[in-house]
């Protein structure tokens, strides 16, 4: 099945099989690193959760250090989790044809824009706009 003609902007060539090669490259190994960090990240959560925050030998001090190391692990594995997805989405729209459409707008994205940051999925005015929110 021949691929889907992807949308660029109207300065911009054609995507190439090479530049579509290097940005699923990317992606590929984003996705692979991120899940490594992610299984990382899960090991160190379950290693404090089994220890638990209160035990004998823990002064208050100790007891909110390790409060605080569990919620930092937390939110790294819910970022990890959201950049994941992303990079599955992104990998997924490469996929279907609808990679570098905007999500908002329907409008390219840009070669530039998504070779910088493969995983965008607003064109430049629309995240500008929802940045400004």
């Amino acid at each position: 099945m021949p691929k889907p003609t992807l949308p660029v902007l109207p300065d911009e060539d054609p995507w190439t099989d090479a530049e579509l090669d290097e940005v699923t490259s990317e992606l590929d190994r984003e996705l692979a690193r991120l899940r490594a960090e992610l299984e990382h990240t899960h090991r160190d959560l379950a290693d404090l959760l089994r220890d638990g925050v209160e035990g004998a030998g823990n002064d208050q001090a100790d007891v909110g250090s390790k409060g605080l190391e569990r919620d930092a692990e937390m939110s790294l594995a819910a970022n990890q989790r959201e950049l994941l997805y992303q990079t599955e989405q992104a990998l997924a729209r490469l996929e279907d044809g609808s990679y570098g459409s905007c999500d908002t707008c329907g409008e390219p994205i840009g070669k530039l824009r998504l070779m910088a940051f493969p995983r965008a999925i607003s064109c430049m005015p629309c995240k500008q706009r929802e940045e400004r929110r």
